[in-house]
C-alpha cells in the first residue's frame, strides 16, 4: 500500500491537508543538545543523493527505574534496520512498505504505512522535507522482539526517520527527527519520548518537558565502563496493558522519593558513578511495584541480580525484559545466567540474556548507494 505524504506550493504557506494528518499537531521542539542543529527547513524540495540507503537504530531502556516517561538510554548491538530506495514504481510523494522480516511475531505488523511504526515516521520526515516528486520503497528488518521492553517500536521509527533524511542529503537535524519518530510512538503506544529520543540521539537522555518537547542529553564519562545485562523472558508485555496497571494517583511521600531518586540517577550518570546509578535504578516506588507482579518471576530475578553483585536492577521500559547494570562484561554474563535461571525457576519462563554496552551514537546510516 502506498500513502501520499505531502503537497507543497512554492508560493503558498505549507499546510498539511486534514486528510493526511495522523493526529493533532504537537508543539515545536526545544532541544538542549551539544549536537549541532541543522539550518531551518526551506520549501525547496531536496533531490535524493542516494538511490538506496540502510539505517540502524539501537534498542533502548526507558524509565531507568524512577524516571518514568522522562529518562532513557540507548543500548549497543541490538536494534532494527530499515532499507530505503527510490522506487519508480511508487507514485511520487508516496511511500510503500515492501517487506518486513524478523522473527515470527513480525507477521503481526502491518504493511500499511499509516499503521506501521517505520511507515509513520518515514511519512513525517517526507512531510518535513516536502517530498512530492519521488516515491520510496521501505524494507524493515526487526532485530528486536515485539513487546520486549527494549523500545522495539521506537527503533523502527528512528531507523526509518534517519533513512529518509539521509537519502535526501541529511537536511534535518536531531530535533526534527525526534519529532517525526515521536509521531509514530504517539500512534502506537502513547506520546512519550524516553525510547525514541535515545534511539536517535544515543546515550542517556532526559525529557525535561513535553509541551514544548525539551530534551537534555546526559553525557556519561567515556572512560567509565558500563554494561547492561538484559534478560528477556519468553513473555509479551504490551505497553498499553502495562500502562493500564499504573496508579491514577500517587501519594506525596512516593512522589518525593521518586523525584529524589531520579535526581540521584541523573547526577550518577554525569559523574560516572555506577554504584549510585544502580542504587537509584533499583529504587522506584511507583511504577515497578505495579508492573513486576504482572511479569512471572520478575521480583525473584531482581533479587538474584542484586545478590550476584549487580549495581542495580529494574524492569526495562514496560517489560518484560529485566535490566541490571555492572562495570564488567564477564561478571555481567554470570549475572545474566543467574537471572535466566531465576526466570525459569520462579516464573516458569524461558529467557535469554545479552550483555551490552551503552550506545553513544544512536540511529545512523550504515550503507548507501549514490546516484
Amino acid at each position: 500500500m502506498a500513502i501520499c505524504c505531502c503537497y507543497l506550493s512554492p508560493t503558498k504557506p505549507f499546510t498539511i491537508p486534514p486528510s493526511i494528518q495522523l493526529s493533532s499537531p504537537k508543539p515545536l521542539l526545544r532541544c538542549n543538545l551539544s549536537l549541532p542543529s541543522k539550518s531551518p527547513i526551506t520549501l525547496a524540495e531536496p533531490d535524493p543523493i542516494f538511490t538506496s540507503v540502510k539505517a540502524f537504530a539501537p534498542a533502548t531502556v526507558a524509565n531507568l527505574g524512577p524516571g518514568f516517561d522522562f529518562l532513557g538510554c540507548a543500548v549497543d548491538g541490538l536494534g532494527d534496520f530499515v532499507s530505503l530506495r527510490v522506487d519508480p514504481h511508487v507514485h511520487p510523494g508516496e511511500i510503500s512498505i515492501s517487506d518486513i522480516s524478523g522473527d515470527n511475531n513480525v507477521k503481526k505488523l502491518s504493511k500499511n504505512p499509516l499503521w506501521n511504526c517505520a511507515g509513520i515516521a518515514a511519512i513525517e520526515v517526507m512531510k518535513l522535507l516536502g517530498i512530492r516528486s519521488v516515491g520510496l520503497s521501505l524494507s524493515l528488518e526487526k532485530g528486536l522482539p515485539l513487546g520486549s521492553g527494549l523500545g522495539s517500536s521506537a527503533a523502527s521509527a528512528a531507523a526509518a526517520a534517519v533513512a529518509v533524511n539521509e537519502i535526501f542529503g541529511n537536511k534535518l537535524g536531531v530535533e526534527e527527527l525526534v519529532l517525526a519518530a515521536l509521531k509514530s510512538e504517539e500512534k502506537v503506544s502513547g506520546y512519550h519520548a524516553d525510547n525514541v529520543a535515545p534511539a536517535i540521539m544515543g546515550g542517556f537522555v532526559l525529557i525535561r518537558s513535553y509541551e514544548p518537547l525539551d530534551l537534555i542529553q546526559l553525557k556519561f564519562p567515556s572512560e567509565k565502563n558500563l554494561f547492561f545485562v538484559l534478560v528477556s523472558p519468553d513473555f509479551e508485555a504490551p505497553t498499553k496493558k502495562m500502562r493500564a496497571a499504573l496508579p491514577s494517583e500517587i501519594g506525596m511521600p512516593h512522589h518525593v522519593w521518586n523525584c529524589s531518586q531520579a535526581g540521584a540517577l541523573v547526577a550518577s550518570v554525569l559523574q560516572g558513578d555506577l554504584a549510585g546509578l544502580g542504587k537509584a535504578l533499583s529504587s522506584d516506588k511507583i511504577v515497578e511495584p505495579r508492573r513486576a507482579p504482572l511479569i512471572p518471576g520478575m521480583e525473584a530475578v531482581k533479587r538474584v541480580a542484586l545478590e550476584a553483585g549487580s549495581f542495580g536492577c529494574t524492569i526495562s521500559g514496560a517489560g518484560p525484559t529485566a535490566v541490571a547494570v555492572t562495570d564488567n562484561e564477564e561478571r555481567g554474563k554470570e549475572i545474566g545466567k543467574l537471572m535466566v535461571e531465576a526466570f525459569f525457576k520462579e516464573g516458569n519462563l524461558k529467557a535469554c540474556a545479552h550483555v551490552k554496552q551503552l550506545d553513544r551514537v544512536g540511529a545512523r546510516l550504515i550503507s548507501s548507494i549514490r546516484n
